[in-house]
Formats: structure tokens, C-alpha cells, sequence
């Protein structure tokens, strides 16, 4: 499941120096000095530093506390840069563990935990001929012949940050143990697949979704899942094994292969929690569970299961705490349309509308809203299905479908609850949209959404829906569609030179992007697990109906006619929204190629 490590290139390694034996916090110091990475004075004053204080910390973590000054820029030294020097000096490649490319299986079957505690090394890598393994102790290989011997593969040194090698040494060997732990607890297959393989003379006996080593592994999937800002947890049986993928800036990333047994204890176990039905595998659930990240902050978490042909598989939709807490700056507005959606949301009554395919970030636009809509004097209610976060500051109900109890009932008993504002989850049919268009006609201000790739074509869906367009025009304030694309890493990303302003107007044409222009490409490094991208923005196209608006509705309703008229009135289009993100530095020319639809 990880990916190949590629060996250094040696243009990037330096020469190995001599030396034997551990690493001593002085020989880095004179190294440093020697190599011009510090100057002879900072030298003395760290010499000086370290030595008032007896420490039993690894050499690096201790020259890296100490706060030596480099000499090309005066910046402190923090440890990652030591080590990547340690790396240039002894002739290694350097390496920041990333652990969603690290089969921790293979990791715990080519040494013992006890081994790699006591010579400060971790495997990262297994391939049939190499093991890749991390240290930060470059000049200590008494053990690698040992280790050569016992796994029958070559040996190939990277340096690590030593307090990563510490951390991840402890996980990894931690999970590989729950996950044998849980196996040893039972060894059936624990499901019922399409395709079950009929095994005489074996124990049937499933895995207990109580079993302390079951238990160990769902607390590390979702440490795990918050420390990585995944999105989305996916629990995915196969013919023969689980997978595990999370969802990260949009992009899924394999973590780990489970065998089957432990893959159904564990969703047994997050059903449980979720207080879903576990022996129930054969159609979908819905559940929630409240937990907390390493910060300490709640995290909402909403659970989703569908059978499949190998088992049950599992989705967690893991809801930022931060989300509803945004302001229309950090959501991506541009001030233009942050300015026309504040004076929308702030009308006494009638429907808005937000518009985008499924992951496009409605849901935060909402909440983010109705949080600040909702003061002491605003009774804000909603109808959703499922309720995606839970806020205090609303009212909120979930549709029941088996109880009859679906958007229009929920609408229904809404409207005599005295409401203010009310958030409907999304309009499906005609009668939830007449109740929508009730309760706006009757002094309500109504949240939905609607799945349309663009704003005008949410008047078209309503009229196909069987609203008439005498109802649309006296209820439907506006309408705002959006889409979410990667924003670029702030580490590594750099100015880009092949993409002119000329080449940004060809694809905006004949729309202009006004002001600054400072294009960035997207490189890669460690802290984007080399993507080039870190973290998401929206990009919004808002419609607001005009008096010329509702005319074209009444007369000319075609998408054309309706798009036309909504540009005249101030609508700047997606694509357009994306333009300016990649004239600020903020976005790539392909990913909003790729996040947005073409102007017509």
C-alpha cells in the first residue's frame, strides 16, 4: 500500500565523512562550524550553552533546544534542518516519515519493537530486495549485518528526525500489536461475503467488538484520521483483506490493509459506539458518534454503512470543530461577493439557495452562516437528513423516512414552531419545494440546497421541479453555487513563470482579472506529503434575483437568458472566482480546471 521510496540522487549526497560510533553533541558542533552552516563564534556560545546542562536528550534534539544561530541568514536552527545537514554530511538521503506511506505490517514483521527501540531505527519501507530503514544514528551499523541476515534483503540507511523515529517507532509496533492482539481474540472471518470462501476445519468464531486489541485499533484510526485533517475515514472490505483510506484535501490516500477479521470486529465496534444496529449487515445505517481530537477539542463524526459483495463497508465524515466558526474571508469569499451575501442573508424573509455537487462545502457555508444569524432573538430551526454537526445555537430535527416523517412533514411541523429562519437540508421534490416556498411566503427566512452545477441552473431545476415561476420570482432572494480546490502549500510552493496574465485571460475570456498578479506552482515537499497542496478553499458564483431577473424568469426562462441577465446584474461565474485565486498565489491554473465549469 505505501509507495516506493526512490533512492537518493547523488548529486544531492556530499562525500561520507569518517567516523564510528553514536553521535556527540560537541563533533555536530565542530561540524557545523567546519561546514560553515554556523559561524566559530556561535559555535563557542553553543559549546558553552549545552554545557551548563547535563541531558540525556539524542544530540540533535539538544543542539535544536539550545537555539543556534545559522550563519547565512541568522535564523535559529531548528531540528528538522540539523538533521537534514547530518543526512548531506554522512552521505544519506533524508527522510520525513510520512506515515500514510509506511506499511506498518511488513514494518512489524522485519524487527521487534525492543530491536528498533534499542539501536533508534524504524522501517519504512519492505520492497521483495531492500528494506528501507530510518535512523538517526547514521554512524552506528553494528546491526545491520544482523538484520540483512534475518530478512534476506539489502539494507538501505535514510536519516530521520530523531524525535520522529521515536514517535512513530512506538505507533507503529503499538497498532501491529492491537491488530495481532484481535486476531489471536478470534479467527473467523467475521462477515458473510458474496463470494464466501467455504474453509473446512475452521473456527467461524467471530472477533468481539469489546476485545481490548479491536479497541486499541479504532482509538488509533481516529487519532490518526484528526492528526492527518482527514475529511473522511473509509472502511473498505476486499476478497481477502480491509482497507483502510482517508480522505485528505479531497484526495483519498491508502493507510493500512487489515486482515478481514479485524476489518469487521472493527466496524462492529464504531457501529456499536455509533449505537447503529451491528447485527444488522444487510442494507445502509446511519449513525453519529462525538469524540475528541489530540487538542482536546469535540469532534462530530457521522457514520455510513452499505453492504457490499465482501462485507460491510464503512464511511466517518469527520466534521471540523472550527467549520462553523468561519468567517467569509477564511470560506474563500472574494469582498465583492462576502458584501452581497451579508446583505442576502440579512433579508426579513424568502428562500437562498447554495448549489454544488456533493464535498463542495454547502453544508459549511451553512452552518457558518446560520452561526452567525442565530443571536438570543432568533429562533433558527432545521430539517435535516442526516443532521450533519450539531450546534446548540439551533434547533435541529432529522428526518425519520420509515416513521413518514420526511422534509415536507418536518416543514410542516416547522411552520408551527414560531421559527424565524429555517434550513431546509436539501430540496428533492415538489413537495418540499411548495413547502419551502410556504414558508417563505408566509415570513420565513429559508436556507437549502440544491444539486445544479451553476447558479441560474437552480431556476431551471425549480421549474422542472413543477414550481412556477410566479412563486419563484415572489420567494427566491438568491442563489449561491460553489466548489472547493486545493490551495497550495505555503512551504513549498513557488513563483510560476509559465503561467502569463495572457494565458489566465484566454480562460476567462472576456472577463478581465483585475488587480495583483503573482501565479505560484505547486512543488512538493514534506509537509504536503509532496502534492504540492495543503488544505481547501471554496470558490463561489452568488446570483441575486433583480427585478430584470424576475422578467427574464417570467418571459425568457432559458439557462442562457438567465445566466446573461445574471452577469449584467453582478454575478461573476466560478471559473472566473477561480482565476483570481490563482492570480493571488492561492490555486493552480489545473486545479481550477479541473473544480470548475467552462464559461459558455
Amino acid at each position: 500500500m505505501s509507495a516506493v521510496l526512490p533512492p537518493p540522487n547523488p548529486k544531492d549526497l556530499q562525500t561520507p565523512r569518517r567516523h564510528a560510533g553514536p553521535l556527540d553533541w560537541r563533533q555536530l558542533v565542530e561540524w557545523l562550524s567546519q561546514d560553515g552552516v554556523i559561524s566559530n563564534a556561535e559555535a563557542g556560545r553553543t559549546i558553552a550553552r549545552c554545557a551548563q546542562v547535563q541531558s540525556a536528550q539524542h544530540p540533535l534534539i539538544r543542539l535544536a533546544s539550545v537555539g543556534i544561530t545559522r550563519l547565512a541568514d541568522g535564523k535559529p536552527l531548528d531540528i528538522e534542518t540539523i538533521a537534514q545537514w547530518l543526512a548531506s554530511r554522512a552521505g544519506l538521503q533524508y527522510l520525513r516519515i510520512d506515515p500514510l506511506k509506511v506499511d506498518v505490517g511488513k514494518v512489524a514483521d522485519t524487527m521487534s519493537a525492543v530491536y528498533a527501540e534499542r539501536h533508534k531505527v524504524l522501517p519504512v519501507q519492505v520492497t521483495p530486495h531492500e528494506v528501507v530503514i530510518a535512523t538517526s544514528e547514521p554512524f552506528v551499523t553494528d546491526w545491520v549485518a544482523e538484520v540483512e541476515r534475518q530478512s534476506k534483503r539489502r539494507v538501505r540507511l535514510v536519516v530521520a528526525n530523531p524525535l520522529d523515529v521515536a514517535k512513530f517507532t512506538a505507533e507503529f509496533f503499538a497498532l501491529a500489536k492491537s491488530v495481532k492482539a484481535a486476531l489471536k481474540s478470534g479467527s473467523g472471518t467475521g462477515t458473510a461475503s458474496f463470494e464466501q470462501l467455504v474453509e473446512l476445519n475452521r473456527s467461524n468464531k467471530p472477533l468481539d467488538a469489546n476485545d481490548q486489541g479491536v479497541v486499541q485499533v479504532v482509538d488509533w484510526l481516529w487519532q490518526y484520521a484528526f492528526d492527518q485533517r482527514a475529511s473522511d475515514i473509509h472502511l473498505e472490505p476486499r476478497r481477502e483483506q480491509g482497507v483502510i483510506r482517508f480522505r485528505i484535501d479531497g484526495v483519498l490516500h491508502p493507510v493500512y490493509q487489515l486482515p478481514m477479521g479485524v476489518h469487521s470486529a472493527m466496524t462492529a465496534r464504531i457501529k456499536l459506539l455509533g449505537r447503529m444496529d451491528v447485527v444488522e449487515k444487510r442494507r445502509p445505517q446511519d449513525g453519529r458518534i462525538k469524540t475528541r481530537n489530540p487538542r482536546g477539542d469535540e469532534v462530530e463524526m457521522r457514520l455510513s454503512t452499505l453492504p457490499t459483495a465482501f462485507g460491510e463497508k464503512m464511511v466517518m465524515r469527520i466534521f471540523d470543530p472550527d467549520t462553523t466558526v468561519k468567517n467569509l474571508d477564511a470560506l474563500g469569499f472574494s469582498s465583492h461577493d462576502a458584501e452581497r451575501w451579508e446583505q442576502l442573508v440579512k433579508k426579513p424573509h424568502g428562500i437562498v439557495l447554495v448549489t454544488g455537487p456533493t464535498g463542495s462545502g454547502k453544508t459549511t457555508t451553512l452552518y457558518s452562516t446560520l452561526k452567525r444569524l442565530a443571536t438570543e432573538e432568533v429562533n433558527v430551526n432545521t430539517i435535516e437528513d442526516p443532521i450533519e454537526m450539531i450546534e446548540p445555537a439551533f434547533n435541529q430535527t432529522q428526518v425519520q423516512p420509515h416513521l413518514d416523517f420526511g422534509f415536507p412533514e418536518g416543514l410542516r411541523a416547522l411552520m408551527r414552531q414560531d421559527p424565524d429562519i429555517i434550513m431546509v437540508g436539501e430540496i428533492r421534490d415538489l413537495q418540499t419545494a411548495e413547502m419551502a416556498v410556504q414558508a417563505a411566503l408566509t415570513g420565513h427566512l429559508v436556507f437549502s440546497t440544491l444539486h445544479t452545477n451553476d447558479a441560474p441552473s437552480a431556476v431551471s431545476r425549480l421549474m422542472e421541479l413543477g414550481v412556477p415561476s410566479y412563486l419563484i420570482n415572489a420567494t427566491l432572494l438568491g442563489v449561491l453555487a460553489q466548489r472547493l480546490v486545493r490551495t497550495l502549500c505555503n512551504q513549498c510552493r513557488e513563483p510560476d513563470e509559465s503561467t502569463s496574465r495572457e494565458t489566465l485571460a484566454e480562460l476567462v475570456k472576456p472577463w478581465q482579472v483585475s488587480g495583483g498578479y503573482r501565479p505560484y506552482k505547486a512543488l512538493g515537499c514534506v509537509d504536503c506529503r509532496m502534492t504540492g497542496f495543503r488544505g481547501r478553499m471554496g470558490l463561489y458564483e452568488l446570483l441575486v434575483v433583480t427585478e430584470g431577473f424576475k422578467e427574464k424568469v417570467s418571459k425568457e426562462p432559458s439557462i442562457d437568458a438567465l445566466r446573461r441577465q445574471a452577469i449584467a446584474d453582478g454575478m461573476r461565474p466560478l471559473r472566473l472566482a477561480g482565476a483570481r485565486k490563482v492570480a493571488e498565489g492561492v490555486s493552480t491554473v489545473d486545479e481550477i480546471l479541473a473544480s470548475t465549469p467552462p464559461l459558455s
